[in-house]
């Protein structure tokens, strides 16, 4: 989605609003809502979790429960492992056949934020293996500062970014990668994949 003719103004003029002379606004909603709301909006269909810290960063994941894999976990009693250290031997060449499969898909990854750089710098991390976006009040999208450092960055790390009115609707400021070949299976991707199952787990239950 291209600027409008007013942000264009803004990021051409000379006297554009600066980062310290604009206050920071309030989102118009909670965290939650509007990443639910967001998830519609982006087409990601699955559970939308509460927010939760993941590699030091405040997200909400959408995620989907994988029926077959969750059935062979119970059925072994083989829960979420949340302990790093032991998911990382899971990628071991001779673990393999042995350990038990990934039972959720990270539809993608949320970070909801009064400010770019904080909303950024949570999603970013999360780009690199699959959807990612940020939920920012649409009044952060006439700052010179989002104009011109925001939105190169979001278009190079492929993050998707959506604003909120005061009204609380939604809408997409700039269309991110949209992934659907899976992540490669790493150390991190199967410890953070095991927590989201957990998570998903505590919420359904």
């Amino acid at each position: 989605m291209s600027s409008t003719p007013a942000r264009i103004a803004a990021l051409d003029s000379s006297n554009g609003l600066s980062t310290t002379a604009v206050p920071v606004p309030e989102l118009p909603a909670s965290v939650e809502e509007l990443a639910a709301a967001a998830a519609i909006r982006l087409g990601w269909h699955g559970v939308v979790l509460p927010e939760m810290v993941l590699m030091g960063r405040k997200v909400v994941v959408v995620a989907e429960l994988l029926a077959d894999a969750h059935a062979e976990r119970v059925c072994v009693g083989a829960g979420p492992e949340a302990d790093k250290t032991t998911v990382s031997t899971w990628v071991w060449p001779e673990m393999e056949g042995r350990v038990p499969p990934a039972a959720v898909r990270i539809v993608g990854v949320l970070a909801v934020a009064r400010h770019w750089r904080t909303a950024l710098a949570s999603a970013v991390p999360f780009a690199r293996y699959g959807n990612a976006a940020v939920v920012l009040p649409e009044s952060v999208a006439f700052s010179h500062d989002y104009l011109a450092n925001c939105l190169p960055r979001v278009r190079r790390y492929g993050v998707s970014v959506l604003l909120a009115d005061d009204e609380k609707d939604l809408s997409v400021d700039v269309s991110g990668r949209q992934e659907t070949v899976p992540a490669e299976d790493t150390a991190i991707t199967r410890w953070v994949n095991e927590l989201v199952y957990e998570q998903v787990l505590a919420t359904a239950s």
